[in-house]
């Protein structure tokens, strides 16, 4: 049989069988009410690291700080890099804004899965015309201003040089409580 036999008594639709898919300029209620209440509650930024003005470093200034408490062998070690990394966050290419949410973030996260040493590298900022290493500056600025960090110290040559920096930061709260169970035997 042929295709003309086949369609002999097929009568065209009349109406057209397609979807109205033109995207409406009509705002709803609800769309208007959602629209308010985002215009009305302002965006809380809970990080507490500052992007002020900061102490201008330059490539080879070394990062050392340490949190009053913070034993002498436990920093010579973390200066050394004798602690394992266990976590690294890599801020190359960031701006400052980006680094700030970054290194805020990546502190949070350590506490929460038990991160104790950490790498962060910043880059040297060797580029740049004026010399200055911007992130590494900001970044001297914002450890010390987390709670969690108990010390850092400028990397070893082969973990970044004063590109990098070592963070040591503070057992969870379930850490402490492990820690007092196997200690204590309870």
């Amino acid at each position: 049989m042929t295709f003309l036999q086949e369609m002999e008594g097929v009568r065209k639709i009349r109406k057209t069988n397609r979807a109205d898919v033109r995207k409406t300029t009509e705002l709803t209620p609800g769309h208007l009410e959602r629209q308010r209440s985002a215009q009305a509650q302002p965006l809380v930024d809970r990080n507490p690291l500052t992007a002020d003005v900061v102490e201008q470093l330059t490539s080879h200034d070394v990062l050392s700080w340490q949190r009053p408490g913070v034993q002498h062998g436990v920093f010579r070690k973390l200066r050394l890099g004798q602690y394992p990394i266990e976590a690294r966050l890599d801020l190359h290419r960031m701006t400052v804004e980006d680094a700030r949410r970054e290194v805020y973030r990546f502190i949070r996260d350590c506490v929460y899965y038990g991160v104790r040493s950490a790498l962060i590298l910043h880059g040297k900022g060797e580029r740049n015309p004026d010399g200055i290493a911007q992130l590494k500056s900001y970044l001297a600025k914002w450890l010390p201003e987390l709670d969690e960090v108990l010390a850092f110290h400028s990397a070893q040559r082969h973990h970044g040089g004063t590109g990098a920096v070592y963070v040591m930061v503070r057992k969870s709260e379930r850490q402490k409580s492990e820690s007092r169970e196997r200690n204590t035997g309870r």
